[in-house]
């Protein structure tokens, strides 16, 4: 029998609505989050260009979320990267099936598809 990888270690967010993001801890987390845990429609975040935790978020089931709870994910991903001290910031966003892992990269690494890029200001939900 195989041994189930272990759950990623995440910091998580309710956002209200039945809405909640999830920011991976480490690279071996991001992978784990990104690539495990994600389902395919979930929205995937990470800053744009710079180190950082990627970010799903997950709710009800064939529901899209507001606005507001789009751009709370993206200000979590801007939170948790290099980037959280500057004022407006550039967030990666897709769906997680199109995140996909290169073949031989190193863990926390990964290329997207299909993204838009939200500028949001770093922070966390109250």
């Amino acid at each position: 029998m195989r041994k189930q990888p272990p759950e990623p270690d995440v910091w998580e967010y309710d956002l209200g609505d039945g809405w909640k993001a999830q920011a991976g801890k480490t690279d071996d987390d991001n992978d784990r989050l990104s690539l495990k845990t994600a389902c395919a429609n979930d929205l995937w975040f990470h800053v744009h260009g710079q180190p950082g935790s990627h970010v799903i978020l997950q709710g009800p089931d064939g529901e899209k979320p507001a606005a507001a709870v789009v751009k709370a994910a993206a200000a979590i991903a801007a939170w948790h990267s290099k980037m959280r001290t500057a004022g407006t910031v550039p967030v990666s966003c897709t769906e997680a099936k199109h995140v996909s892992k290169p073949r031989g990269a190193k863990p926390g690494t990964v290329s997207i598809k299909r993204q838009k890029t939200i500028k949001v200001r770093p922070g966390l939900p109250e």
